[in-house]
């Protein structure tokens, strides 16, 4: 299967809570921390909901 890897590069305070939470589960602590995943629905759908906050790459 596909891996990305997602990068924080926009910081979570001052935004939803729910926000906050998915950035939390996609394991991003710091800003400008990587974290690499493999390509499944779930995931997707978390980057996606927070898309304004990340840098994607494919690998």
């Amino acid at each position: 299967m596909a891996q990305i890897q997602v990068k924080l590069v926009r910081s979570a305070i001052d935004r939803p809570e729910r926000q906050k939470r998915t950035v939390q589960a996609l394991g991003l602590r710091k800003l400008n921390s990587v974290a690499t995943h493999e390509t499944n629905a779930s995931i997707l759908g978390m980057v996606a909901s927070v898309k304004h906050l990340l840098e994607v790459t494919e690998l």
